[in-house]
């Protein structure tokens, strides 16, 4: 049964990375060759996009469950999502947070992502237009918050965005921040904050509802 699980994980992240010869991505070729049988007519571009998302939702779906973890690592898939947080689809993002804020729940992985240097490519995410994403990137900068870390996943402009969200009309998005407010930062870092606020309107843009 573990040797199953460890080699359907093997077999999604394969998908998604395998690459030609020419250096090109291909990935996902089972899925894409499916659909291509099952719908002709639409483009490949499409297809291949649907089908890297579906298989980077599975494998975040599998982080959800500390069986996986250390099979997880052992494919590289921290790497994998944190890779991921660059990408110009949303979809792809939103999948890869996920993922690594379910991972980062554990210690040795928490460990490992904040080693990789991933809290600046999180705090990134927190610009998204995509509601989820950003939900997900204030969680996991909560999770990846040490004594160590601290300095970094509660900086200034990190604290200014936690205040913009926390007036926001999305409760969902106001409640976590005042969480983090709250429970992350020191109120002088709050102060220094909200009075930097008042002197300028750039900031991260609130998601979108």
């Amino acid at each position: 049964m573990e040797l199953g699980r460890l080699e359907y994980l093997q077999a999604l992240v394969t998908e998604f990375q395998v690459t030609d010869s020419q250096g090109n991505p291909r990935h996902c070729c089972l899925l894409l060759f499916f659909r291509l049988s099952m719908f002709p007519h639409t483009p490949d571009a499409s297809l291949l996009a649907e089908a890297k998302e579906q298989v980077l939702a599975n494998l975040a779906n599998f982080a959800y469950d500390p069986k996986n973890y250390e099979y997880l690592r052992q494919l590289q898939v921290l790497d994998l999502f944190l890779d991921t947080l660059t990408e110009d689809s949303e979809t792809l993002v939103e999948f890869a947070i996920g993922g690594l804020c379910n991972l980062c729940l554990d210690k040795t992985n928490k460990d490992y992502i904040l080693e990789a240097n991933g809290v600046e490519p999180v705090i990134n995410c927190l610009s998204s237009s995509n509601e989820e994403t950003v939900m997900s990137a204030v969680t996991t900068l909560m999770y990846l918050t040490t004594p160590q870390s601290r300095q970094q996943t509660t900086a200034l402009p990190v604290v200014e965005c936690m205040l913009r969200f926390s007036l926001s009309a999305n409760r969902r998005l106001s409640n976590l921040a005042t969480v983090f407010l709250e429970d992350y930062c020191t109120p002088p870092q709050v102060e220094e904050a909200r009075s930097l606020s008042k002197h300028t309107a750039v900031g991260i843009p609130l998601p979108k509802d």
